[in-house]
């Protein structure tokens, strides 16, 4: 029995590192219309990250950049995602959520225009990176 639950831990700990390194990381740059950022930024404490986390999307982090002219229009944050595929799949039904359509129609109803452009890039963690 002992050998049977260290087998169980042993192969836990294998499954658990195998998926971590298979995860993609994403780099999200949103660049706002004049006096639009306060409104982006509402929607994703309000409402995007519960959503985006329903949906298999895990936020790392959310930052403003300290450059005074990007700090009026941009929000720049890090999501994660199992894979690259699963990333396209998990968008995709963000994208569909009827609570996410009805938050972007309320939004743009009150502010107009948010986004102005939305860059995305793919990552994958180098070998020496803690996370991975």
């Amino acid at each position: 029995m002992l050998m049977l639950r260290k087998f169980f831990l042993l192969f836990s700990l294998l499954a658990a590192c195998a998926f971590a390194q298979s995860r993609v990381y994403e780099l999200r740059t949103y660049t706002c219309y004049a006096g639009k950022l306060e409104a982006l930024k509402a929607n994703f404490r309000d409402h995007n990250i519960e959503l985006l986390k329903r949906h298999g999307i895990d936020s790392i982090g959310y930052w403003v950049p300290e450059d005074p002219e990007l700090a009026k229009n941009t929000l720049i944050y890090v999501v994660v995602h199992p894979s690259r595929a699963a990333a396209e799949k998990n968008w995709a039904e963000f994208r569909k959520d009827p609570e996410f359509i009805k938050v972007a129609a309320e939004s743009a109803k009150a502010n107009g225009d948010i986004v102005q452009k939305v860059d995305s890039l793919f990552l994958d963690p180098a070998d020496f990176s803690p996370l991975k």
